[in-house]
């Protein structure tokens, strides 16, 4: 009785983490009179679109396994570069902010449905994703720092992200069941829900 008990609790703790990480990371690190690479770190720590998005490659990868596990973060990683030097350049793409709530409400639901697809479905997906994500950071980038430095921080802070959720990922399905993992894609798809209504209610006032 003590194991099943111990089990429940062990299961409810890691399901609260995995519901409540997204929200624990969102405040923004208010740096002052920043350098080109701490703003590029703090950028992908400092909103809730950017944070669900890149945990969720990380736990996405994790929960197909095999290849995945590193070639979808390194394909998100490689094209988001890609996407913040067409940001730093004010290269127009459209739709970039839908994109990012589309990406949050996507991989949610690959989560929670365990959807597994041919590893090129997967490139191309994260690389859709990855360039909404990118350009949002290129261009937001302040003209008075450096492109290089701000880059080199944005790719860290995504990539570090993406060893988070791989990690979650991983260690939820060894020490728990692999169930845990579709709940965190359901907390995701809300926190994907929530985004789009307050686009929405953004654009409509």
């Amino acid at each position: 009785m003590k194991t099943v008990v111990s089990a429940m609790q062990r299961n409810a703790f890691l399901l609260g983490l995995l519901l409540l990480l997204p929200s624990l990371v969102q405040a923004h690190t208010g740096v002052g009179n920043p350098n080109g690479f701490s703003q590029g770190i703090a950028h992908p720590l400092s909103g809730l679109d950017h944070i669900c998005a890149m945990v969720a490659v990380g736990l996405w990868a994790a929960q197909m396994g095999g290849r995945a596990i590193w070639v979808v973060p390194l394909t998100f990683v490689s094209v988001m570069a890609l996407g913040g030097f067409l940001g730093m350049m004010h290269v127009h793409l459209p739709f970039v902010e839908t994109g990012i709530v589309i990406s949050v409400l996507t991989l949610g639901v690959f989560i929670a449905a365990a959807v597994r697809m041919p590893l090129i479905a997967n490139i191309l997906i994260v690389g859709l994703f990855a360039i909404c994500h990118g350009h949002t950071h290129g261009e937001e980038m302040l003209e008075t720092i450096s492109g290089l430095t701000y880059g080199i921080g944005f790719v860290i802070a995504t990539a570090l992200l993406h060893v988070i959720g791989i990690s979650l990922g991983v260690g939820i399905q060894r020490i728990s069941k692999p169930y845990m993992v579709r709940l965190a894609g359901i907390a995701i798809v809300f926190f994907g829900v929530y985004l789009w209504v307050s686009e929405f209610l953004c654009l409509a006032l």
